[in-house]
């Protein structure tokens, strides 16, 4: 009886680890798996794993946009007001017209006094084809003012050496005695841009007589 025993208390005893170990392992997580590559990567779509119909529908947006860039925009339409504004193609080329206008007018700024009959015959130019609108000025003087470092007096003068001197005779003569001659013909009465008016005198006509008055008869009072 005690062999028996012993031998069945032997048995209980090896028993028991595996008892334990079942325990445990129902007890304990399965170990992780270590991370798949390759899944993370087809799950990532996006920037910063966006949503799979993020991606899809922002290049449906960018489809879109193109085509309706390249179809024409509707007349009256704001898109169209935008892109293409009327008269944009004449008022870049007056804008150029002008710059390179200006920037020959500073080069002969240098030279004054030999190149003031070029610096009128450009800015006639300008005034005759009305490019100083296409930079937002009202009038001829209001550009001069603003643009032109000799002054609107002096600018309007050398416009006006051009229309009345030939370049070979106003080069003979000389910028400042040019515009004092025209200051002098301006100042002539009935003279061609005078300002200057004077009424015309006239004879005056000599009174009316007074008709003569016919004498009383005699014996009256």
């Amino acid at each position: 009886m005690a062999k028996q025993q012993k031998a069945k208390g032997k048995a209980s005893s090896k028993g028991e680890p595996k008892g334990k170990t079942a325990a445990a392992s129902k007890g304990k997580a399965a170990p992780a798996t270590p991370a798949d590559p390759k899944g993370a990567a087809k799950r990532k779509l996006g920037l910063r794993g966006a949503a799979p119909w993020a991606a899809r529908h922002a290049a449906k947006h960018a489809a879109e946009a193109r085509a309706r860039a390249a179809e024409p925009p509707l007349p009256g339409s704001a898109r169209a007001t935008i892109r293409t504004p009327s008269g944009a193609e004449d008022i870049k080329a007056k804008i150029g017209e002008l710059h390179n206008a200006l920037t020959q007018i500073k080069t002969f700024r240098k030279n004054l006094h030999k190149s003031f009959y070029d610096i009128g015959n450009i800015l006639r130019e300008v005034q005759a084809r009305k490019t100083y609108v296409a930079k937002g000025y009202g009038s001829f003087e209001a550009f001069l003012e603003r643009e032109m470092d000799l002054g609107k007096t002096t600018s309007l003068r050398l416009v006006r050496i051009t229309q009345v001197f030939l370049r070979e005779a106003a080069l003979e003569f000389g910028m400042e005695r040019l515009i004092n001659g025209l200051i002098a013909l301006e100042a002539v009465p009935d003279a061609p841009g005078s300002t200057m008016k004077m009424e015309s005198s006239k004879i005056p006509s000599p009174p009316v007589s007074t008709p003569v008055l016919p004498l009383k008869p005699p014996g009256r009072i």
